[in-house]
């Protein structure tokens, strides 16, 4: 029981870190230049990136779920060939 509050500490501990560091970039960046209005030009490139990496995943899945329900994820017999 001991290993796994200390894997569970590490790992929240760590967690809190990255959120310290997240945090604080953001607001490091919202004085770097000219602020956010300066972010204006690439927000094209983040909606689309988005969606592309939406499309990819939603594409993804499907396939998934269309291999299952068609039966090409079944196990086969290999005695009978």
């Amino acid at each position: 029981m001991g290993k796994h509050a200390v894997v569970l500490g590490l790992a929240f501990l760590g967690l809190a870190a990255f959120a310290v560091f997240a945090g604080w970039a953001f607001f490091a960046a919202s004085e770097i230049g000219g602020g956010w209005a300066s972010l204006g030009p690439i927000w094209p490139y983040v909606v689309g990136g988005v969606l592309v990496v939406a499309a990819l995943a939603g594409f993804l899945m499907w396939l998934a779920f269309y291999s299952a329900n068609h039966g090409y994820d079944d196990r086969v017999d290999r005695d009978r060939w």
